[in-house]
């Protein structure tokens, strides 16, 4: 297939993913990962060596992104009870996490896959409903811890998977920490820097920037810290992730720096990533029985070990409405439940079938959960 119809196939997806998703009422992620999949069955996605280095960078992209949601401002709770319950929250999580894999006689990896969290979706539901809703502010709380031990736990994953558990792998890790010290020592010295002279903010990423210097920057940024996870042979995506981070903390005299590079990175890189992954899935993933058995009991458990968590945890604290919802929310970690299955695939951890499952298991979350919480809500609405 030559190059140039390819990329013409591609350009007409990402036009018609946002169309297909408002006719069809899903997630428009799930609707990339859909058309990926449609675009293999014909044979236009399959060997091009261009697009798998695009879809390589459209999740860097996203990671990127992801950082510049972890915004520490909006992180608080505003009572020491809220917090001992968070703990027990995630402790919770953790343990039914590792007895739903013995239960189940399922690969460790699984505890990831159960316990994991990601901001993309919670921020399609914050658009939609806003902060103030008492579950959703919880929901962005823990979400901001969640994504925070994911990218750790996915890192480890990532170096123990790729060089086995063994001697180089713990000497990967303290490199790794040794390089997250020397972040920490970095960011506090600029914080420091910025507190005495902050005119250099603005010198930086000037208010009147007709040169695009503040894009400029932020790729920079991400690229360098990329190409230094590489040097010292870990996860690029701590380094892409980092990258936001840093740009979120320290440049927020930029209000429309995330959403220009949100835009640009939704409206073509990351849309590459999740059409990519799609791509993966062969059609008759959907009509497997034993993917969609699968499938349902990833779905199945996900949701059941954080409802338990969030009855747990918080009943007492909200009523039946909040912690419901809470619950229902925190359970679309589409992204990284997504990466994760991709990690495990790569390293061949998990087979095919379960990879396919993994990937199915993320769009019914994502269809089922946005529509039941909408649901809900209304329902919750009518009763007050």
């Amino acid at each position: 297939m030559e190059v140039s119809a390819v990329i013409i196939f591609l350009a007409f997806l990402l036009i018609a993913a946002p169309f297909l998703s408002s006719f069809m009422k899903i997630p428009v992620i799930v609707v990339e990962m859909l058309l990926g999949v449609f675009g293999a069955y014909v044979g236009l996605l399959k060997g091009f060596e261009l697009f798998d280095i695009l879809a390589h960078l459209g999740f860097l992209y996203l990671m990127f992104l992801v950082g510049m949601e972890v915004d520490l401002r909006e992180f608080s709770f505003s009572k020491i009870s809220l917090l001992k319950r968070t703990a027990v929250f995630f402790i919770t999580l953790y343990l039914l996490s590792f007895t739903a894999i013995l239960y189940l006689n399922l690969n460790t990896i699984y505890i990831a896959i159960f316990s994991i969290f990601s901001l993309g979706v919670l921020m399609a539901l914050v658009k939609e409903y806003g902060k103030k809703e008492p579950w959703l502010t919880l929901a962005i709380n823990i979400g901001i811890i969640g994504e925070l031990l994911s990218i750790i736990l996915m890192i480890i994953l990532s170096s123990g998977l790729k060089s086995g558990f063994n001697m180089q792998f713990f000497i990967t890790i303290s490199i790794l920490l040794g390089f997250l010290v020397l972040f920490i020592i970095v960011f506090k010295i600029v914080q420091v820097l910025f507190w005495w002279f902050p005119e250099l903010k603005v010198v930086l990423m000037p208010y009147q920037d007709n040169k695009d210097v503040d894009i400029r920057l932020s790729m920079s940024l991400m690229f360098i810290l990329i190409a230094l996870m590489i040097m010292i042979d870990t996860d690029q995506v701590l380094g892409a992730f980092l990258a936001g981070l840093f740009i979120t903390s320290f440049f927020k005299h930029k209000t429309q720096l995330p959403e220009k590079l949100s835009s640009f990175g939704f409206g073509f890189f990351v849309p590459l990533f999740f059409i990519h992954v799609g791509s993966t899935l062969p059609l008759n993933a959907f009509t497997d029985e034993e993917v969609l058995r699968q499938a349902f009991l990833v779905f199945a458990t996900l949701v059941l070990i954080r409802f338990i968590s969030s009855i747990v945890a918080y009943t007492g604290y909200f009523g039946f409405k909040n912690v419901t919802l809470f619950s229902l929310s925190s359970s679309m970690p589409l992204t990284f439940l997504v990466a994760i299955a991709t990690l495990a695939h790569n390293t061949q951890t998990i087979s095919d079938k379960e990879y396919y499952a993994i990937v199915v298991a993320s769009m019914i979350s994502a269809i089922v959960l946005m529509i039941a919480i909408k649901i809900l809500h209304q329902c919750f609405r009518r009763k007050t």
